[in-house]
């Protein structure tokens, strides 16, 4: 039997959440600085990007992610500490979650 997986999300409100696709986006986002080459490198299109990324702009005080116009070499989107510190405490949270899941799934 497969080892169980689970999958989450954390509700801000209830339009306002984070999840795999939020953070799995904000990831690709800091490595490429380009929300355009994320959205590729997701299968999705550049809306569906952009709406996740505003929604995420939108959730917090502060922005998630900065954008800047300028093109191949001085355009981009860069990640904020906020979505830095998003991801580094959702993917321990995640971690955590998946070890008690294969923990209960032995017995």
């Amino acid at each position: 039997m497969p080892h169980p997986t689970i999958c989450f999300r954390i509700d801000f409100g209830p339009e306002n959440s984070v999840g795999p696709g939020k953070i799995a986006l904000l990831e690709k986002i800091g490595r490429g600085r380009s929300l355009s080459q994320a959205a590729r490198e997701l299968n999705m299109s550049y809306r569906r990007a952009w709406d996740l990324l505003d929604s995420l702009n939108t959730c917090f005080r502060t922005p998630a992610a900065v954008s800047t116009i300028g093109g191949y070499r001085n355009g981009g989107t860069k990640l904020t500490p906020l979505d830095k510190q998003l991801i580094r405490d959702y993917r321990n949270f995640d971690e955590e979650i998946q070890q008690r899941a294969e923990l209960h799934s032995v017995r």
